[in-house]
């Protein structure tokens, strides 16, 4: 697997910076990597637990744990999209948070979150309105499932056909890695199906951010 060929950093070291598109083995790689980390989010309720274990399983940080950072003074009023997603009627309090999800210091995803505090229990208000505690495991307790709306792959290390002309990938221009990786955007339910809080979550480049595997 091309996860068991990731190499350790030293504790408490930063995560390199890696070429993940300096040849075709690379991006064939970072594709895998891509595709294997989409998969695991898509399959898992929580995205905090699912980003701990990717963290552990890279040594991105020591120990391998998730903070959620709050950014503050930040405002996104909820749509009447997201009133209708929410099953909430239009006058109903919602609230905002945005945080950056962390492991150490590195940031492996920011997370806007719109929330219905009525739905949730008033200690879990108050670890969300007091601490940086994840939203994912402050509601843990909820037993909730989450629902995809949309998965957005936003960087493809292979060019679109490079399959059916493997003689040009080396001369293909490949579009340098962005700052954001990967898109999600997903409803958190109540085993009855009550939905709850709704949340857009950008994986950033950072998930990516031990050295390239080397195959010789």
């Amino acid at each position: 697997m091309l996860l068991g060929l990731t190499s350790a950093l030293a504790d408490g070291s930063t995560p390199q910076t890696p070429n993940w598109s300096a040849n075709f083995v690379a991006r064939v790689e970072a594709l895998a990597l891509l595709e294997t980390l989409n998969s695991e989010l898509l399959s898992n309720n929580s995205a905090t637990l699912t980003l701990e274990h990717w963290c552990d399983i890279h040594h991105l940080a020591s120990p391998p744990r998730i903070i959620a950072v709050r950014v503050s003074d930040v405002g996104k009023p909820v749509s009447p999209e997201q009133r209708q997603e929410l099953h909430v009627t239009p006058t109903e309090l919602v609230r905002y948070r945005r945080v950056r999800l962390e492991c150490g210091t590195v940031v492996l995803s920011e997370a806007d979150n719109w929330y219905v505090p009525s739905r949730l229990t008033p200690e879990m208000n108050k670890l969300l309105d007091t601490t940086d505690t994840p939203f994912g495991k402050a509601v843990q307790p909820l037993h909730f499932q989450r629902r995809t709306l949309s998965a957005k792959m936003l960087w493809r290390p292979l060019p679109d056909g490079w399959e059916m002309n493997a003689a040009s990938i080396g001369a293909a221009v490949v579009p340098p890695m962005p700052a954001k990786l990967l898109e999600h955007r997903a409803v958190l339910t109540l085993p009855d199906g009550t939905p709850f809080s709704e949340v857009v979550e950008s994986y950033t480049a950072n998930i990516l951010g031990f050295p390239v595997p080397s195959l010789n």
